[in-house]
């Protein structure tokens, strides 16, 4: 099958793109190369998948002509570009541009592919609000412009199985982590401060929250798990991530006990629109894709400290 990924040289993706080569695909990969973080990791990543046979194209979303310069031939699409996260350096506009619009963007092309048999949207659990415990069915409540927006990314992704012009899903990913996570994210900014002895910032009372902390490994078995399962998950909204909970102390420590080293604390003021607690309620996907994550919290954390000091 011929697949196109989008957000290719990004954490998830680029860990998608290569599972999905290894499993005898032939892969194209989609970034823009913003530099919403450093482009030195999204280059490290590109050079991975570049060594792997897959390529890359240069292209940003929001722009009109997608179908002028991807092939028409792709079967499917795993869409994880988006503005990510909660940000005080992101407006508005940058969350709605490019997660609504560069969306829908790549919906009209994809409508213009002449084989396409699943669009698979990458959302978030952010979709779910302050708490996300709940199963696919509850009505989200979203507490932040990315979580917004990225249900109505969602809602145009699944508008067109509803208008059966085209299959489609979304997956809700749960507190992803392990080798390439962003920099500004959790583990990475543990792991480089832990290293360097320099004091972690903890936004106020975020020691006490509660995470689905899910090794990527374990969410792209999930995530390419939908290639050859299109009856089952067309329209279909899905969460992927472990149902096992740990405090952010409890990642704290597994970094410490992983480095062999304690790792000073210096408090922030709390960040609006954080979550107090994600668990992945995984029924569905269970019952639909045999999902089944193994991985355990410092399992995933002991391959990220070895990825680290391996690149930085």
């Amino acid at each position: 099958m011929k697949i196109l990924v989008t957000g290719a040289a990004g954490f998830i993706g680029s860990h998608t793109a290569e599972r999905l080569k290894s499993l005898g695909h032939d892969v194209v990969g989609l970034d823009n190369f913003n530099d919403y973080y450093s482009l030195d990791l999204k280059n490290l990543n590109a050079k991975s998948l570049k060594d792997n046979g897959i390529e890359i194209i240069k292209k940003d979303l929001r722009d009109t002509d997608l179908a002028e310069v991807l092939p028409n031939d792709i079967n499917y699409i795993f869409h994880f570009a988006a503005q990510p996260g909660i940000s005080q350096t992101s407006t508005f506009e940058d969350y709605f541009e490019n997660n609504i619009i560069a969306t829908k963007n790549l919906i009209d092309y994809a409508t213009q592919c002449n084989d396409i048999k699943l669009f698979v949207n990458i959302g978030t659990s952010s979709i779910y609000g302050l708490e996300a415990t709940f199963p696919e069915s509850i009505a989200p409540m979203p507490a932040s412009h990315y979580g917004v927006t990225k249900l109505a990314a969602e809602q145009l992704v699944l508008q067109k199985s509803r208008e059966e012009q085209m299959n489609s899903c979304s997956l809700r990913l749960y507190s992803v982590i392990g080798p390439r996570e962003r920099p500004e994210k959790m583990y990475t900014k543990l792991i480089d401060l832990g290293l360097k002895g320099k004091a972690f910032p903890l936004f106020e009372g975020s020691d006490k929250h509660l995470r689905s902390f899910t090794y990527v490994g374990d969410i792209v078995d999930g995530v390419v798990s939908v290639i050859g399962n299109e009856s089952k998950v067309n329209g279909e909204i899905i969460n992927l991530g472990t149902e096992v909970e740990h405090t952010t102390k409890e990642g704290i420590e597994a970094v410490e006990q992983v480095l062999g080293k304690s790792i000073a604390l210096d408090i922030k003021p709390k960040r609006l629109g954080d979550q107090s607690r994600t668990k992945a309620n995984i029924d569905k996907a269970r019952a639909l894709l045999n999902y089944n994550p193994q991985t355990t919290l410092l399992e995933a954390v002991t391959k990220q400290v070895e990825w680290f000091k391996a690149n930085f």
